[in-house]
């Protein structure tokens, strides 16, 4: 073979690039693999570079005489400069350096954590030669504060370090011992230090940009045309030492510099955490010093594209301390995606450096650590992310069509609330019908992607005045953001909004928060907030001493950066939270059904009132100084089974009179809502057709529904006859079935909640099957149809765990990674999912509509079932879940959902009671004491229902518990 023709120009490089190819992977390999930077594959083809060598006599050096050294820490190493430049610069030639950039543009790990422009670049002997100014000290007004987030702009006197490297030719000074044929540091450093203090920054990064021009407009006329620049905020954000950008800047052919490999870093994060798995770290936290860096390439300090370093610092901050990770190896992947999820919206991929240690892992030693490297393509899930998990609002755009992410709040405090928001949240997704004559709404678009919660909260501003129902939407739309504000006023118009006192009373108030990621003030005056009416401010004003605005929000989009404030909402909302202040509770109401209504409008469906609501405590909401929070009602379902063959009571109650005869003694004794199935869930339970499922559940219904059918049951002792008629008619109806078509009949029938113990999926949903084949399609209609029936209906529904036959599929063993439980988390994230799949995207339930019901009973073993009735509450927690090895962890689909739980006379607790030497076989009936003891822990694990068939004796059980436990 003969040598390669020297390369004078990148087109030489290219036109020879499949011969050079294998030449410079093996190069890289050598740099790669000896300095183990990156990871490159080893089984490359070297046999040509070798045989080149042989050709043109070179003596490979032997690796292990090679001397290496690390400028910085973000430097990569680079070979003894005498074998660099004889093999790059003497056989290959300058070219070969852009060679090497252009082949690593398709790898963006590569073409940051291995750049030849940041070993120095040594392609000629004029750049071999470097003269530094290290840790320059100077005093620098910053508009972006201290440690803490600043309330006002005033600037602030802040301590930064400044470092330069200039690369520039120093042989003729050094012949001559001549300084004028070098560079003056002194006055670089003094030009530096006059341009920096001499002006306000906005941050380190507009500083860094600062020194650049001053150095090139010092130094071009002397020739340099590359330098490195680093740029250190000494007192950085809070919990950190301190944080850093830097990069090279070199000058390009049309006089202007161009920076590259630029590089941000957040040094000593040290915070207390629980890591480790000796049984000491299990019980008490540990300091844990992270270092991070976020290498963006060329984007990185041109304004457009700054990055925010404290809101990095404080939501990592956040995120690691409430982790408990085995160990390092899982803490940093996880500390990698969530700053990877937070850089979303930048257009290059950037590259995550993490390093973590532990200071007192070991006793002879400062720390013990791990470093890892992290790009896009080790998280794939997270280009995929839904709404809620990314830190930028925008989705995806097309030139035909643009689609905006839209936060939007609402609120009602007259009327039937409940309705009002229900009938707003269908005419905004029905713009047509509203403003059918602006030209705004020429191809409109709108989509309710998400909701939040509903909550009750006490009103604020003007407190004179009823309580407030709030929540919040995410909508995708085409409209504009001016139209979008008269849709919304049209909307309060349509709906009833009288106006009033400020702040005070409305039928419904719908408010823009978050329009994408823009900043929009249509105000012409803007010094105050008096002059709001008919003006547009995005984000929202008013939105960070709101907590009925931000815990909705938090539902749906925790870690949104707000644009102006540079907080997550999580951020925003802690910092708000008030314990003295009311607790919030949250909102399930019912609708009363069947609706005889005419539709307000001709475009949507007739929109229920309100039966009846229930309340509950909100997530962390602690007891306020001197008082305890309102406990929340633990809700009896009384379980009515009208079937022959239930494994519980079959045969009992599938007659009429003998169904309202057990319906009126249950809510007599305390039951909140009956549950009506006609179709067993046990394992074998025979096939029953819907029509005949219809028929079963469908006259029990309307017997409940009327009162002359009602009156002729017998008069409970100590109830007057008509009081009972009124609770009994007032009480909610649940029907228990996974068909679309029994749900409806029953909904029409009065019936005012669905109770799947498929989840919407279907009883033949597991293993879970793509689209395309039989089992994904049917479990797709499944899930479409009950939907819409939920929507249409305005129901809530209760959503169960579950994998097809009861009796089968008790196997978690895939989850066994999870800490506290295998089943809990197969629930947690198996549940979630579906979940997910119904609360979001385009005709997506109503969040607060949704119950969930960990399932107990089936496709668990005794010890599983155990597991999630003990540690329910842990089903619904606000926690990170996923297995980190395979994939970042994410947040707990489930956080914040109602639980139901039903463990009424099940099998697990008859297997209980047969154990031991004293034990008994039992039959279903038999087991109302060892509910008793399920019942006591479903409240201790703070269950909003319990579902029962003893109702009265259940009813003495749930209230000393819930006296013991609330």
């Amino acid at each position: 073979m003969h040598p390669p023709p020297l390369l004078n120009n990148p087109s030489d490089f290219l036109d020879n690039y499949e011969e050079f190819t294998d030449q410079i992977k093996f190069i890289l390999s050598v740099h790669a693999t000896r300095l183990r930077k990156v990871a490159l594959p080893l089984d490359l083809d070297t046999s040509k570079l070798e045989e080149y060598f042989e050709t043109s006599n070179f003596a490979f050096p032997d690796l292990k005489s090679v001397e290496f050294f690390e400028p910085t820490s973000y430097d990569l190493l680079s070979l003894r400069q005498e074998w660099f430049e004889e093999v790059i610069i003497t056989r290959f030639e300058n070219a070969i350096i852009k060679g090497l950039e252009f082949l690593l543009e398709g790898s963006p790990r590569l073409g940051h954590a291995w750049s030849i422009s940041q070993c120095r670049r040594l392609p000629a002997a004029k750049q071999r030669d470097v003269i530094r100014i290290n840790d320059l000290l100077v005093t620098v007004l910053l508009s972006s504060g201290t440690r803490w987030s600043k309330e006002s702009t005033e600037p602030v006197d802040q301590p930064i370090s400044i470092s330069l490297s200039i690369f520039y030719d120093i042989s003729q000074a050094a012949q001559t011992d001549d300084l004028s044929h070098s560079l003056n540091y002194a006055e670089v450093a003094k030009a530096i230090r006059g341009a920096t203090t001499s002006k306000t920054f906005r941050n380190i990064q507009d500083i860094s940009r600062r020194v650049s021009d001053i150095v090139f407009q010092l130094l071009t006329s002397r020739g340099a045309s590359e330098i490195h620049v680093r740029i250190v905020q000494l007192k950085g954000a809070l919990h950190c030492k301190s944080i850093a950008v830097e990069h090279l800047a070199s000058l390009s052919e049309d006089g202007n510099w161009r920076p590259k490999n630029i590089a941000h870093h957040i040094e000593g994060l040290t915070f207390p955490v629980i890591v480790g798995v000796n049984a000491a770290e299990r019980l008490e936290k540990q300091d844990l010093v992270v270092n991070m860096s976020i290498a963006t390439g060329t984007q990185g300090l041109s304004p457009d594209d700054w990055i925010e370093m404290r809101s990095v610092t404080s939501q990592v901050y956040e995120a690691i301390s409430s982790t408990s990770f085995l160990t390092l190896e899982a803490l940093t992947s996880f500390i990698a995606s969530r700053i990877l999820s937070m850089m979303l919206s930048y257009q290059t991929s950037p590259v995550i450096s993490v390093r973590a240690a532990k200071p007192s892992a070991l006793v002879f030693a400062e720390s013990a650590e791990v470093q890892i490297v992290r790009t896009f393509d080790d998280y794939p899930e997270l280009s995929n992310q839904d709404h809620d998990k990314k830190t930028n609002l925008s989705s995806s755009k097309t030139s035909q069509s643009p689609r905006h992410a839209v936060a939007i709040a609402l609120g009602s405090n007259l009327g039937d609330s409940f309705r009002n928001i229900e009938f707003a949240l269908r005419l905004l997704e029905s713009p047509h019908d509203i403003l059918v004559d602006d030209d705004g709404f020429i191809g409109a678009e709108i989509d309710i992607i998400d909701t939040s919660f509903l909550y009750e909260t006490a009103p604020m501003y003007v407190t004179d005045q009823p309580s407030f129902i709030n929540c919040a939407c995410m909508v995708e739309t085409s409209i504009p953001p001016r139209t979008l504000l008269a849709l919304l006023k049209a909307i309060e118009s349509k709906v009833g909004r009288v106006p009033s006192t400020r702040n005070g009373p409305r039928a419904v108030d719908l408010d823009i928060i978050f329009y994408d990621s823009e900043v929009i003030d249509t105000r012409s005056v803007k010094e105050n907030l008096d002059n709001l009416d008919g003006e547009l401010v995005v984000p929202h004003p008013r939105v960070q001493e709101r907590e009925f605005v931000l815990r909705p929000l938090n539902d749906m989009i925790a870690d949104y950066v707000h644009p102006v404030l540079k907080k997550s909402v999580q951020t925003l909302f802690n910092e708000i939270y008030d314990p003295i202040a009311p607790p919030m509770n949250k909102i399930i109401p019912f609708p009363r059904t069947p609706i005889f209504s005419a539709p307000p409008t001709s475009s949507i469906d007739p929109v229920p009132d309100t039966l009846t609501h229930w309340l509950f405590p909100s997530a962390n909401t602690p007891s306020s100084i001197g008082r305890k929070a309102s406990p929340g009602k633990i809700h009896m379902m009384a379980t009515l089974n009208v079937t022959p063959d239930s494994f519980s009571d079959g045969s009992t109650h599938n007659v009429l009179p003998a169904a309202l005869a057990y319906v009126k003694s249950s809510i007599a004794a305390g039951a909140t809502i009956i549950d009506i199935g006609g179709y067993s869930t046990r394992p074998g339970a025979a096939f029953v057709p819907v029509d005949e499922e219809i028929a079963r559940v469908v006259p029990a219904i309307e017997a409940i529904r009327d009162r002359k059918v009602l009156s002729e049951s017998t008069t409970q002792e100590g109830r007057t006859e008509e009081e009972l008629l009124r609770r009994v008619v007032d009480t909610p109806i649940s029907v228990d079935t996974f068909r679309w078509e029994v749900a409806e009949a029953a909904i029409k029938a009065g019936a005012n909640c669905i109770n799947d113990v498929c989840a919407f999926s279907g009883p033949d949903s597991w293993p879970p099957a793509p689209a395309g084949i039989p089992e994904g399609d049917r479990a797709a209609e499944y899930m479409t149809k009950l939907k819409a029936i939920t929507r249409k209906h305005a129901v809530p529904v209760v959503l169960m765990h579950s994998r097809g036959d009861a009796g089968k599929n008790k196997d978690y063993s895939s989850y066994d990674y999870a800490i506290g439980g295998s089943v809990l988390e197969g629930v947690r994230i198996e549940l979630g999912a579906k979940v997910d799949r119904i609360v979001k995207g385009k005709g997506g339930v109503r969040r607060w509509f949704v119950i969930v019901d960990p399932g107990i009973g089936f496709s668990k073993t005794l010890e599983g079932n155990l597991e999630v009735l003990r540690s329910a509450k842990d089903i619904v927690a606000n926690r990170l879940i996923g297995d980190v090895i395979r994939a970042p962890l994410y947040r707990n689909p489930l956080r914040g959902y109602p639980q139901l739980i039903g463990a009424s006379r099940k099998t697990f607790l008859g297997v209980i009671l047969a154990q031991g030497p004293d034990g008994r076989e039992t039959k279903p009936k038999e087991r109302t004491w060892a509910t008793a003891a399920a019942v006591t822990c479903a409240v201790q694990q703070d269950a909003l229902v319990v579902r029962v068939h003893d109702v009265k004796a259940m009813a003495d059980v749930v209230r000393v518990a819930h006296a013991l436990w609330s």
